[in-house]
């Protein structure tokens, strides 16, 4: 005859899953005789928000609702208007300007905004303190000075 291919790890391994199981069957029993007892009904589990955004027990007061128009709320960024054509020119002083790199920077007039300038962009050569009239561009970062012109004073 021959031996049995059981062996004594394969027993215990095999003990370990009865008794598991056992284990699971018995909290199973366990939760069905007392889910009666220590279980919440649906209302005493319930939060609510109040208008401070702090968590309550109590239901918000139904006259301090705000009835809020989904056309009036704005997701994202809002289309940019086109400007009339004289909005666009600006005048300003130029700052700083380095002639042997080609580049500087221009201050606004009204908004005391910085722009910054290259020289392929204006028509004249330019030098700091000078005054220009000029149109903004977005460029890869930031605004630019596009179309420099020198102003005569």
């Amino acid at each position: 005859m021959s031996k049995s291919q059981e062996t004594w790890s394969k027993k215990e391994r095999e003990k370990k899953k009865q008794q598991k199981k056992k284990e699971k069957e018995e909290r199973k029993q366990e939760r069905k005789t007392n889910a009666g007892e220590t279980g919440k009904s649906f209302d005493e589990m319930l939060a609510y928000i109040d208008e401070n955004g702090n968590l309550s027990s109590t239901p918000p007061d139904p006259r301090k609702k705000i009835k809020v128009k989904a056309e009036d709320m704005i997701i994202g960024v809002p289309k940019q208007e086109d400007l009339p054509q004289e909005d666009l020119v600006r005048n300003g002083k130029v700052t700083f300007f380095n002639q042997a790199k080609g580049f500087g920077f221009i201050k606004d007039d009204k908004s005391q905004e910085s722009v910054f300038v290259h020289v392929n962009n204006a028509s004249g050569a330019l030098q700091e303190n000078d005054k220009v009239s000029y149109e903004v561009e977005m460029g890869q970062r930031g605004p630019m000075a596009t179309n420099v012109k020198l102003i005569n004073t």
